[in-house]
């Protein structure tokens, strides 16, 4: 099996969640996904596997989510995708993605269901 994770070296729950990949011998490409940020059409994909809305899937307790007022309600779909890809720190971590799917590392454990 092979996978790709969105990754935060610096976030706990990014780490473990390797640690998980690691220990289930999963082949994985780790995308630095704050150097690197998924593809409108990548995130948009994500998106719609994770059956979420992308403001579900926004870090709301970031200071730029905040900052920028991301919690107006009429912002629309596509404005919240361009200010993710513009500033991916409001990007939810770790997406990991699989031929089976695609799951968010919180709790590190929802990564089994799609391994």
């Amino acid at each position: 099996m092979s996978a790709k994770i969105y990754h935060n070296r610096r976030c706990s729950k990014s780490r473990a969640t390797v640690a998980i990949l690691e220990q289930n011998n999963v082949d994985f490409e780790i995308v630095n996904y704050l150097d690197e940020p998924p593809s409108d059409s990548e995130l948009k994909a994500i998106l719609k596997e994770l059956g979420m809305s992308a403001r579900e899937l926004m870090r709301r307790g970031e200071s730029k989510y905040k900052e920028l007022e991301l919690s107006n309600k009429s912002l629309s779909e596509d404005e919240l995708i361009k200010v993710m890809l513009e500033f991916p720190i409001l990007i939810e971590r770790p997406i990991v993605r699989t031929d089976k799917g695609v799951a968010i590392g919180r709790p590190p454990e929802n990564v089994y269901s799609i391994l």
